[in-house]
């Protein structure tokens, strides 16, 4: 049972490393992680009297 306890931590690590390099190398590959940006404009109607 301790050897698979261990073995599901490295697991874990490892994948939290190759999240945090995917997301530091991903733009070098072309992966654009930003988020799509454009302009709204809503009316907004203020009721104060």
């Amino acid at each position: 049972m301790g050897r698979l306890i261990k073995f599901v931590i490295y697991l874990v690590c490892l994948a939290g490393i190759a999240v945090i390099g995917y997301a530091y190398l991903g733009p070098w590959f072309g992966i654009d992680f930003s988020a799509p940006q454009s302009e709204i404009r809503l009316p907004v109607t203020l009721d104060a009297k």
